[in-house]
């Protein structure tokens, strides 16, 4: 009896030292990304009975069974898709915030305006100089501003692609670092330290992954992970064992990106390189917008300038020059090339009817009605996304708040736990020294 005393008393005070040392590395790493909470898993330790009798069963301690990462598959599954979704929504919403930024700062909208105002008011006088001036002007204002927008918004596309393009690296680099993972898990031993610490990085891994596009994992039985990309099917996989494949982008004349996966067109509908994707599609159709704006006001000032004569009495010119927003331009810096008569008229006519007919032209064309279209069009878009990422933000945070409750490390759960286990440890070496006394007597009986 004294011995399995001393066996059973021997066992708790290495489970418990075991768990000490658990606890103590929990602590330890409370700060430490990716770091999964350890606990162990104690079971009982049986044994044959007494005097021979092989039927009857004898408990002889406890032993520790493994260490186990309290990591639940779903929810770390979850987390990645639902931050795969609001990673998108970032990018989207950032890009598109720097887009209407571009647009509203160029000044456009209030440009056309003035030019129309300019007309207005020569009107007043077609024949009077600095009127006329300020037409030249208001039209060089006008250009420069589309010019301005066009300009901002190449700037914007080039930053947005630049941001795509380190996004496919980053893709690369981690799954160069998930093969050679599955690799050294391979090679682990089960319920290991070091297969621990390579499923931790494993998992923060996926995580980052997920920051950049959608991602499917199938875990095999030793812990390595197969990861697709996206939402191609049928899926090439990105990683497989130690087998990577290699994502690249390709740019359009337009701007906009697309993406392949060993040389197979790829579909993502999370991340970061989504949203970047969905952001250059919206960039290069307000260009386009803004480019057949451009091109109409130069049309129809054009068209309605050559109707009519000039202050000269010469057949009016072409007052603008350019066919979209980047080259839009003055043609002519001379005030008197505006045409603000019929055609026919003698020099310094005072009749304003092609300069009446140009206004009416410019009204039903209404630039600025179409600009502010192109303002309302990626302001709505803005508004809208915005409102979709700060919900699937929400989600996103609950399914962290629900996963870190469950791998994270509680410093007041740890300290009871230290305590626990060090009571254990100090009742185990009790039990031992009880069973020495007890050996000690019954080896005094005479």
């Amino acid at each position: 009896m004294a011995y399995d005393l001393l066996s059973i008393g021997l066992s708790g005070a290495k489970a418990a030292r075991t768990a000490l040392d658990v606890t103590a590395q929990n602590i330890a790493n409370a700060a430490t990304d990716g770091y999964v909470r350890r606990s162990i898993g104690l079971s009982e330790v049986a044994s044959t009975g007494y005097n021979q009798n092989v039927r009857d069963i004898s408990l002889s301690g406890v032993r520790v069974d493994r260490i186990v990462r309290n990591a639940d598959a779903f929810r770390q599954s979850e987390v990645r898709r639902t931050g795969a979704d609001t990673a998108r929504a970032n990018a989207e919403v950032d890009g598109l915030g720097t887009v209407e930024s571009a647009l509203e700062q160029s000044g456009a909208y209030t440009a056309i305006t003035g030019f129309d105002s300019a007309l207005q008011k020569l009107t007043e006088d077609p024949v009077d100089t600095s009127l006329r001036a300020s037409v030249i002007e208001a039209a060089r204002t006008m250009g420069a501003t589309f010019q301005i927008a066009s300009k901002e918004m190449d700037a914007v596309g080039k930053g947005l692609q630049f941001e795509a393009s380190d996004g496919v690296t980053q893709v690369n680099r981690i799954a160069g670092e998930l093969a050679r993972t599955n690799l050294r898990l391979s090679r682990a031993a089960d319920a290991s330290s070091d297969q621990t610490a390579l499923l931790d990085q494993r998992d923060k891994l996926l995580a980052d992954l997920s920051q950049y596009g959608d991602v499917t994992t199938t875990l095999a039985q030793d812990g390595s992970v197969t990861v697709a990309l996206g939402s191609t099917t049928p899926a090439t996989p990105l990683v497989s064992a130690g087998d990577t494949k290699t994502v690249a982008m390709t740019t359009a004349a337009d701007g906009t990106v697309s993406y392949t996966l060993d040389s197979k067109a790829l579909t993502l509908s999370g991340g970061s390189l989504a949203g970047g994707q969905l952001a250059l599609g919206k960039l290069a159709q307000l260009h386009t917008d803004l480019d057949n704006l451009a091109k109409d006001i130069v049309t129809t000032v054009n068209s309605a300038n050559s109707a009519g004569a000039d202050r000269n009495g010469d057949p009016g010119a072409n007052l603008l020059t350019g066919d979209s927003a980047g080259t839009i331009a003055l043609a002519t810096s001379d005030p008197a090339k505006i045409a603000t008569a019929p055609a026919g008229s003698p020099k310094d006519s005072r009749d304003t009817g092609n300069l009446d007919a140009m206004r009416t032209t410019l009204a039903a064309a209404d630039p600025a009605g179409k600009m502010d279209a192109i303002l309302f069009d990626i302001s709505a878009s803005v508004s809208g996304r915005t409102v979709t990422r700060d919900a699937l933000s929400t989600i996103s945070d609950a399914a962290k708040t629900a996963l870190s409750a469950q791998t994270g490390v509680d410093l007041d759960a740890e300290g009871v736990n230290l305590v626990r286990y060090q009571q254990a440890f100090q009742a185990s070496g009790r039990v031992m020294q009880i069973a020495s006394s007890i050996f000690d007597s019954l080896l005094q009986i005479r």
